[in-house]
């Protein structure tokens, strides 16, 4: 299973967890971890010659797009939270 695969199953079960705040919030850390793992592996991958240039200035900054995305989550979560009946 590749990084982000991991990366959008965490954010899955994040959202199965909306429920809780602190599961939510522990499932979106998660998810936050992997992506910053996967941009590693991706300047790893351009420096051995896997990527192109290109495609790692490409793949990087959707990296940062989902790091922003779920920074965000995590500083205001309650929008994101199932209320209860």
């Amino acid at each position: 299973m590749d990084r982000t695969t991991l990366s959008l199953a965490r954010i899955q079960l994040g959202e199965a967890k909306r429920r809780y705040e602190a599961h939510f919030i522990s499932k979106l850390t998660d998810a936050d971890g992997e992506n910053a793992e996967t941009d590693t592996w991706l300047d790893f991958a351009c420096d051995c010659g896997y990527l192109s240039s290109e495609e790692h200035k490409r793949l990087a900054a959707d990296c940062r797009e989902v790091g922003a995305m779920l920074g965000s989550m995590l500083n205001n979560s309650a929008p994101f939270l199932i209320k209860a009946r």
